[in-house]
């Protein structure tokens, strides 16, 4: 049994193919998606300037998330995807069912995020082109199949890219409308008054500001997208620890600078849910072509999603394999060292929520998107959980391995666990919420009792 372990684990080794500077970007990328392009509307329509607040506190706990995450990393150099980290945490005990339903609830999250991703570039497209959308959305997902079919470095390679010209929108953005807010540029001089002139900071009260952050931080998950990409790096432990500094920047710069400028320069009751508000504050300014140039930078945001999105799917997917909670062939590399048949299940599975899409936008659909709605919280409840076990244990075993610390352990992990377990009460207290948080529930469960039969029927 041993003997086959070992060649296996040495047939199927993933490529250390991907530079520091893939895993940097893919980071970067991974939180800016078109939840910020377009997504945040509806929070600046439901909160108010004040949306800067929850999008704060929603930040500080995917910040602590990765700090996690960085201690465990170093803890556990060659473990590679966080999810592992999470088996490895949880011990020989609840290890294998911990390991088994993080990974796969992570990997459904992202197959569901593909499918959203590649319609959400396929309504963009169809401005501009004479197809229909479903047909856009198909050719979207080969195309991104075919890159993450080539090798881990035509992925990273691609996402480096659509990253940099993501972050190069928002810095652009943040220059034009800093200089409009400023005064430089604005005729009637600086118009930071628009963030307390319209009904004051928290016009909804600090009610909505701190229930917000159910709503804002979906938008924030993807860091970890980097720990899953950092195993086929090489320095994946560095690489991961170097990355936390980072999420606490690009956080503060991307979202809540852009934020601040956009509820500067436009009053926060004129931005429209489901319409860019990067694109209404540019036009506001005067830049010409202003939603034709979002139109393209949400597409390109779509993109980066649906090409990572396709590669944590299949990494997920190896992940479980090489543990037996898979099919064993989905261990298998091709010769560029990609696990191209769980690359291709995952675009299978993309295919049919987009198929459900069409064939059922308001039933199967609907149920699909909402039951994957809190997992990210779950999974990420699940790291927490992890982290504060293996902490415990080496503190008391060999605490010279403490490389990277979580700061003032155990009481901010505790107060991250408690945030988190207040977002997903809260969600199931939000009618709006409910049925995300119930199927979600739901979900979770099935992926238990899917453990439990599987292990009942092992010998």
């Amino acid at each position: 049994m041993m003997h086959g372990q070992t060649a296996t684990h040495d047939e199927h080794k993933l490529d250390a193919a991907l530079h520091a500077r893939h895993v940097a970007m893919i980071a970067i990328g991974g939180i800016i998606g078109a939840g910020l392009f377009v997504g945040s509307s509806t929070s600046i329509n439901q909160i108010g300037p004040a949306v800067v607040v929850s999008y704060g506190m929603a930040g500080l706990v995917i910040l602590m998330i990765m700090r996690m995450l960085s201690e465990m990393a170093m803890l556990n150099p060659g473990a590679g995807s966080f999810t592992e980290h999470v088996r490895i945490g949880f011990g020989d005990k609840w290890g294998p069912l911990a390991g088994f339903v993080t990974g796969w609830l992570y990997w459904y999250f992202w197959v569901i995020v593909v499918a959203i991703e590649a319609i959400a570039g396929a309504v963009i497209l169809a401005l501009w082109l004479p197809f229909e959308v479903w047909q856009i959305g198909c050719v979207l997902l080969a195309l991104m199949t075919v890159v993450n079919l080539f090798s881990a470095r035509s992925y990273g390679e691609f996402e480096f890219w659509l990253s940099a010209a993501k972050v190069a929108a928002i810095l652009g953005f943040i220059a034009i409308a800093g200089l409009w807010a400023f005064g430089v540029t604005s005729p009637d001089g600086p118009t930071f008054a628009n963030i307390t002139g319209h009904g004051g900071f928290a016009p909804k009260g600090w009610g909505a500001v701190i229930g917000g952050v159910t709503s804002v931080i979906f938008a924030l998950c993807g860091a970890e997208i980097a720990t899953v990409a950092a195993a086929e790096s090489r320095a994946p432990a560095k690489v991961i620890a170097r990355m936390t500094g980072s999420v606490a920047l690009r956080i503060l710069l991307f979202y809540i600078l852009s934020l601040i400028l956009i509820v500067a320069v436009q009053p926060w009751d004129t931005v429209v849910p489901g319409q860019s508000p990067f694109a209404s504050s540019l036009g506001l300014m005067g830049i010409p072509a202003a939603e034709t140039i979002m139109n393209a930078v949400v597409l390109v945001a779509v993109l980066s999603c649906l090409n990572s999105g396709l590669y944590v799917t299949s990494r997920a997917l190896f992940g479980l394999a090489r543990h037996g909670d898979a099919p064993q062939s989905l261990i298998r590399l091709n010769k560029r060292k990609v696990p191209a048949r769980a690359t291709v299940i995952a675009s299978l599975f993309g295919y049919g929520a987009m198929a459900a899409s069409v064939l059922s936008p308001g039933g199967v659909f609907s149920f699909l998107v909402s039951a994957s709605g809190a997992l990210m919280l779950v999974i990420y409840l699940m790291v927490c959980l992890a982290q504060v076990r293996m902490r415990r244990i080496v503190e008391a075993t060999a605490p010279e391995r403490l490389g990277i610390r979580m700061w003032l352990f155990p009481w901010l992990s505790y107060a991250t666990i408690a945030a988190i377990v207040i977002v997903l009460m809260a969600m199931g207290l939000v009618p709006e919420l409910r049925a995300q948080f119930l199927a979600s529930t739901l979900t979770v469960a099935l992926a238990a009792g899917a453990w439990w039969l599987l292990r009942r029927k092992r010998p």
